[in-house]
C-alpha cells in the first residue's frame, strides 16, 4: 500500500525495497487468527483476573513476589490489547481502529511481552540466588532492590516504545480498514522499527541464556544435595528437576519460534532482504502463527504462579475451599515449593 508521494525516486512500485505491488493474503488468517485470539482472551481474562484478586493480597515481603506481581500486570495490559487486535484483523472496525491499533495498541502488546520476558530472566536469577545461596545477603534479594529493578524494566522499556508511537505519522488510507501498519512510517520509523525488532531479539536470546545458565546451577547444586543426603528418593528428584526446567520450557515453546520467525519477516517489511511476494504472505501467515503463540503465555504464566509459589497456592485453595482469602501463619514465609523443597535438602546435607 504505497501511493505515489511515498514511492523512491527512479524506482517503480518500490518504497525503500517494499514491493507495493504485493497484495497481502488474508483470506484465511482474517477468519482463523481472530477466532484464536478471541478464544485466548477469554481464558487470559479469566486466569490473569484470579492471579491479580490473589496476588495483590499478598504482602511483598520477597523479590520473588514483586517479580510475579509485575509479570501479572504486564499479563493483564497485554491481554486487554487482544480486543482490539481482533477487530482490527478482522476487518470489522473502521480504519481509525486500525491507526489505533497500529500506533497504540499493538506497540503495547510487544512492550507487555518483553517486559514478561525480563521479569522471567529477573525471576530466574532470583531462583538463582535463593536455592543455590540461600543464606547470602546479594543486594538482588532485596525486596526495595527488586521493586526498582521492576521499575527500571518498564521505563526502559516504555522510553524504547515511545519513538514506534511517534513515528507512526504517516496518514494511514482511509478507504479499507485492514492495512499493514508499517504503512504509517515513514523513513525514520521503519529505521527504528528495524533497529527495535534487533534490540528485542538481543533480550529474547539474552533472557534465554540466563534462564539456561541459571537453572543448570540449581539442578547441580539440587542433584547433589540430594545425594550427599539421601533424605528423598531418586523419584522425588527427577520431579522436583523436571518442576525447575518447565519454566526454560515454557519460556521457549512460548517465545523462540516468533524470534526465528521476526528476524527475515522485519527485513523483507524495511527492504533489507527483497522475496518474492509468496515468500512474503507465507512470512507474514508463520509470523502471525508464532506471534499468536507466544501471546498464549498470559495464560500459562499463571499456572507457573500455582506450581513455584506457595503462597499463591495456599491462597487459591483457601478462595477455593472456603469463598474469601484468608490469612495464614505459614504465608508469612512467602517462597515457593522449589525453594523451601530445596532448602531442606541443601540443609539436611550439610
Amino acid at each position: 500500500l504505497c501511493n505515489s508521494n511515498t514511492k523512491s525516486e527512479g524506482s517503480n512500485h518500490m518504497y525503500d525495497g517494499i514491493d507495493c505491488r504485493c497484495v497481502r493474503d488474508d483470506s484465511v488468517t482474517a477468519v482463523v487468527f481472530p477466532c484464536l485470539y478471541s478464544a485466548l482472551f477469554l481464558v487470559a481474562l479469566i486466569l490473569n483476573s484470579v492471579a491479580a484478586w490473589l496476588f495483590f493480597s499478598i504482602p511483598s515481603t520477597s523479590t520473588f513476589v514483586v517479580f510475579l506481581k509485575n509479570v501479572v500486570v504486564a499479563d493483564m495490559l497485554m491481554t486487554l490489547t487482544i480486543p482490539v487486535r481482533v477487530l482490527s484483523d478482522a476487518g470489522i472496525g473502521s480504519w481509525q481502529l486500525r491507526a489505533f491499533h497500529c500506533r497504540y495498541s499493538a506497540v503495547l502488546f510487544y512492550i507487555t511481552m518483553y517486559i514478561s520476558i525480563l521479569l522471567l530472566g529477573a525471576i530466574s536469577l532470583d531462583r538463582y540466588l535463593k536455592i543455590v545461596r540461600p543464606f547470602g545477603k546479594c543486594a538482588l534479594q532485596r525486596v526495595r532492590v527488586g521493586q526498582m529493578l521492576s521499575g527500571a524494566i518498564w521505563a526502559v522499556m516504555l522510553l524504547l516504545a515511545f519513538p514506534n508511537v511517534l513515528l507512526s505519522d504517516q496518514p494511514p488510507p482511509e478507504t479499507i480498514s485492514r492495512f499493514k501498519c508499517t504503512s504509517m512510517k515513514g523513513k525514520a520509523g521503519m529505521v527504528w522499527h528495524e533497529g527495535f525488532n534487533y534490540f528485542c531479539q538481543v533480550v529474547f536470546w539474552g533472557t534465554l541464556a540466563l534462564m539456561v545458565l541459571c537453572y543448570t546451577f540449581i539442578s547441580k547444586k539440587v542433584y547433589r544435595s540430594y545425594k550427599a543426603s539421601k533424605s528423598r528418593s531418586q523419584a522425588a528428584s527427577h520431579k522436583t528437576k523436571a518442576k525447575i526446567f518447565i519454566v526454560v520450557a515454557v519460556f521457549f515453546v512460548c517465545f523462540a519460534p516468533f524470534h526465528f520467525t521476526r528476524v527475515p519477516y522485519t527485513l523483507t517489511q524495511t527492504g533489507g532482504m527483497i522475496t518474492s511476494c509468496q515468500a512474503q504472505n507465507a512470512l507474514s501467515v508463520a509470523k502471525q502463527t508464532t506471534l499468536w503463540l507466544s501471546a498464549t503465555n498470559v495464560c500459562l504464566d499463571p499456572l507457573i504462579y500455582v506450581f513455584l509459589c506457595q503462597v499463591f497456592r495456599k491462597r487459591l485453595r483457601t478462595a477455593l475451599c472456603c469463598g474469601s482469602i484468608q490469612d495464614t501463619a505459614d504465608e508469612s514465609r512467602t517462597g515457593t515449593y522449589s525453594q523451601l523443597e530445596m532448602l531442606q535438602v541443601v540443609q539436611n546435607g550439610g
